[in-house]
């Protein structure tokens, strides 16, 4: 296709309205938790499109694809990027979610950045003009880390570390707050001291020791007992035997404490969130592990060349690894019963960006980085010279995805307007 397609869409091509694709993708999640979701999408047009990745998923799938495979994010938007602890301690700046990624058309990540930023900017208070030219310069520095990339070895692109970091405020604010967020903090935000009780309320560690268990911040947060607390736990055997020897070492120094349900994100509202809280050496040593549910990725309907995933926890750790330079220790896989789940740690030095972290002349920088960060990770999952070939020298194609930012985002308020009108949701003051 020619680069200047790239900037049209076909809403009324849609298999179903934006309401029903959203519902669709309810199917099988908590029923209490439905009209959480539909809450928070209500919030704002930005609210509404990081719970609406299925409607984008099915208005990409209706319009013309360049063919170029790469592992796709599947969920790029501005506040999908974040600050972590390498396995080593040090703190780096790179794309964090990946519930939905698979491999597809390159281009949908950008796509989907494209307009993230075009909503996110007028949510920082950014004219459309000054909002479209910070897709155009995200676009712009993926087309020149790109074709950096083609003529690069591969193993040096598979190592390559993204400078321009450096560059960007709201990336030092991010890691800024990583920084702080280690395991002790992340303690005293979800867990209390154990008071006396009944025995029936104790944290499920046999041992008469334990100090603490996780706090009743309903709706976001419960603790989970019982039989349910037990087939969590559980879940830990199998994680275990796929995690590599010297990561099975290290998770044999904890034992678990305590259990709850969390509620994260938007478009993960609804699906299965467990927290165990596990202690090493003593009190002092907390280690939290998330086990979230994991469905198919919103595209892989639209994809006929994609098999099934046999594990969606796999699909979306095996996902992260390929796109992540550096990846969580404990990330992994398991099942309870017969739903699938993604392991890693949670909140251990973790940081994003807010909103309003874009305002003024943070945009365009940190739209710099997320091309960049994205051009990395379809470089090492893609082909970059195939990529880099297609996209050009010009600007023809920066321009093209810019000016589908604008247009996909007005989409997006109109889809959201449908969701005020309809009576699921109320708007948040």
């Amino acid at each position: 296709m020619g680069r200047h397609q790239h900037e049209a869409l076909h809403p009324k091509a849609r298999p179903a309205t934006a309401l029903e694709l959203v519902a669709r993708s309810m199917r099988g999640r908590v029923p209490a938790l439905i009209q959480l979701k539909d809450e928070l999408m209500a919030v704002s047009p930005f609210g509404y499109f990081r719970g609406a990745a299925p409607v984008m998923a099915a208005d990409l799938a209706q319009l013309p694809s360049t063919g170029i495979v790469s592992q796709l994010c599947g969920d790029a938007h501005v506040r999908n990027l974040g600050a972590f602890a390498s396995p080593d301690g040090r703190l780096v700046f790179d794309i964090n979610d990946f519930d939905e990624t698979i491999r597809g058309p390159f281009e949908w990540d950008l796509k989907r950045m494209a307009a993230s930023l075009v909503l996110a900017g007028r949510a920082a208070g950014h004219k459309d003009g000054t909002a479209r030219r910070a897709a155009a310069a995200c676009v712009e520095r993926y087309a020149t880390q790109m074709r950096a990339f083609a003529r690069m070895p591969q193993l040096e692109v598979n190592r390559f570390q993204v400078h321009r970091i450096d560059l960007a405020k709201p990336v030092h604010d991010a890691l800024s707050k990583a920084e702080r967020a280690t395991p002790q903090h992340t303690l005293a935000q979800l867990t209390t001291p154990v008071s006396a009780r009944p025995i029936s309320a104790r944290p499920i560690s046999s041992r008469p020791d334990a100090r603490r268990r996780f706090k009743e911040l309903k709706p976001m947060l419960w603790r989970v007992t019982g039989g349910r607390a037990a087939a969590v736990v559980a879940s830990l055997g199998p994680y275990r035997e796929m995690l590599e020897p010297q990561r099975q070492h290290l998770l044999d120094f904890y034992r678990p404490i305590d259990v709850a349900f969390k509620v994260v994100g938007t478009g993960s509202v609804g699906l299965r969130d467990y927290c165990i809280y596990m202690e090493g050496n003593g009190a002092g040593d907390p280690l939290f592990l998330q086990i979230k549910e994991e469905a198919a990725s919103a595209y892989a309907p639209y994809l006929p060349d994609a098999r099934p995933a046999a594990h969606n926890g796999r699909r979306t750790a095996e996902g992260q690894r390929f796109m992540q330079i550096q990846t969580d220790p404990f990330l992994g896989w398991t099942h309870i019963g017969s739903r699938q789940y993604l392991v890693r740690q949670l909140n251990d030095h973790k940081g994003s960006i807010e909103i309003a972290d874009l305002a003024g002349a943070n945009l365009k920088a940190y739209a710099e980085v997320c091309g960049e960060l994205l051009a990395r990770g379809h470089a090492r999952s893609g082909d970059a010279q195939t990529i880099s070939g297609y996209i050009g020298s010009g600007d023809a194609f920066a321009e093209a995805i810019a000016e589908f930012g604008i247009v996909y985002a007005g989409q997006t308020v109109k889809d959201w307007e449908e969701l005020m009108r309809s009576g699921r949701a109320k708007k948040k003051a």
